[in-house]
C-alpha cells in the first residue's frame, strides 16, 4: 500500500543530534630538526683554501672543516707583530730616559698608549687568523654544504649547516589550524610515527606553541620534543606523524557521511528541522573524519533533529514530511 504524502512536501528522515564533550585526538605532520642547527661562516672573506667535509658526515667538536688561503691574513698578523715590537722598543727606551730625567712624563705616557694600541692590533689580527678557519662547535652532521674550495667568499656568507644530532635533540615541528593549536597546551602527550622505524610509535610531549601564525600559511607551529629514546637514523628534513591528546575539551557532534552536502576544506553545510515541517539549512565546520562517521566541531548548536536522508532534493525553508 502506498503512503500519502502531503502535496508539496518533501519526504525526508532524521535523526537526533547529540552532542559529545571529550577530549579530542590531534593528527598532524610535520619535519624533524633540531634546536641546535648552527650556520657557520668565516669571519672574514677571501679565497677558500679547504673544505674538508661533505653534507651527511659527522663531525667531532672542535674538528677543523674548512680554512681560507691565510696569505693576506698572515701578512696582516705580522704586520701587527712588527708594529708591537717597535711599540715595545719605543717604550722601553722611553722609560730608561724618564729615569735619566730625559724624556718627560708625557712622553712616556704616549709610549705606553702606542703599545697598548699595538698590542690590541696584534690580537685582534689573530683572532682574525683564528676564525679565518671553521671547526665544529659540537658533534653532529653537516646539513648543508653551501661553497667549495677555490670560492671567493665575503665576510660572514654561509659556509656549514650543522646540527648535534649526535646529542639526540631532535624536535617534530608540525602545524595546526588556529581552533587545534586553541586546544593544545605545552606538556600534552604526543604519539609520534618516523619514517625510519614506521611501526613504532614514540611517547613525545608538546614542549613549545608559537605565538605566530606562519604568514604564509596561515597555520601555528607546534614543536614537539621526544620523551624517551630517540630513534636512530633520523635526518634533518625528514618528515614525521603525531597523534595529539589535547587536553582541551571541545564540543562535537557525530553524523553519518549522508547528511553532509557540498563540503569543502573543512566546511559543509547540512540540513536540520526546528519544527519537523521545515527544513534549515545550516553551515557546519567539519573535524576529523572517521571510517564511518564525521565530526562537526561547530554549526549544529541549539538544533535537536538531523536530515539524514532526502537532502539533494531540498532547500532551505522546504516543506518537509518525516518518515519513519
Amino acid at each position: 500500500m502506498n503512503t500519502e504524502i502531503p502535496k508539496g512536501q518533501i519526504p525526508v528522515k532524521v535523526q537526533e543530534i547529540l552532542q559529545s564533550d571529550g577530549n579530542q585526538d590531534i593528527e598532524a605532520t610535520g619535519q624533524f630538526t633540531t634546536d641546535d642547527e648552527t650556520i657557520l661562516s668565516f669571519k672574514t672573506g677571501g679565497i677558500v683554501a679547504q673544505v674538508l667535509v661533505s653534507e651527511g658526515d659527522f663531525i667531532k667538536k672542535g674538528q677543523l672543516l674548512a680554512t681560507l688561503d691565510l696569505t693576506e691574513i698572515n701578512t696582516s698578523v705580522n704586520q701587527a707583530q712588527l708594529g708591537y715590537e717597535k711599540a715595545k722598543r719605543d717604550y722601553d727606551r722611553v722609560q730608561r730616559l724618564l729615569a735619566d730625567s730625559v724624556a718627560t712624563v708625557e712622553q712616556a705616557q704616549n709610549s705606553k698608549t702606542a703599545l697598548d694600541i699595538s698590542a690590541q692590533s696584534l690580537e685582534a689580527a689573530k683572532f682574525n687568523k683564528d676564525y679565518s678557519q671553521i671547526r665544529a662547535v659540537r658533534d653532529g652532521n653537516v646539513l648543508k654544504k653551501f661553497i667549495n674550495a677555490g670560492q671567493q667568499i665575503a665576510p660572514g656568507s654561509p659556509v656549514f649547516q650543522t646540527n648535534g644530532s649526535g646529542q639526540g635533540s631532535w624536535k617534530l615541528k608540525v602545524y595546526l589550524s588556529d581552533r587545534e593549536w586553541a586546544l593544545v597546551k605545552e606538556g600534552d602527550k604526543v604519539a609520534i610515527i618516523t619514517p625510519v622505524e614506521p611501526e613504532k610509535t614514540f611517547e613525545a610531549k608538546i614542549k613549545r606553541k608559537s605565538k605566530v601564525a606562519d604568514p604564509m600559511t596561515g597555520t601555528y607551529q607546534v614543536e614537539v620534543e621526544f620523551t624517551e629514546k630517540t630513534p636512530d637514523n633520523l635526518a634533518s628534513g625528514m618528515f614525521g606523524s603525531a597523534k595529539i591528546l589535547a587536553s582541551s575539551a571541545q564540543k562535537t557532534w557525530f553524523i553519518p557521511y549522508e547528511a553532509i552536502l557540498d563540503a569543502n576544506a573543512g566546511q559543509g553545510f547540512v540540513f536540520v528541522t526546528k519544527d519537523g515541517a521545515t527544513a534549515q539549512k545550516v553551515s557546519i565546520k567539519i573535524g576529523k573524519i572517521y571510517p564511518d562517521k564525521v565530526q562537526v566541531t561547530e554549526g549544529l548548536e541549539g538544533y535537536s533533529k538531523l536530515i539524514v536522508s532526502g537532502s539533494a532534493y531540498l532547500t532551505d525553508q522546504s516543506p518537509i514530511s518525516i518518515q519513519n
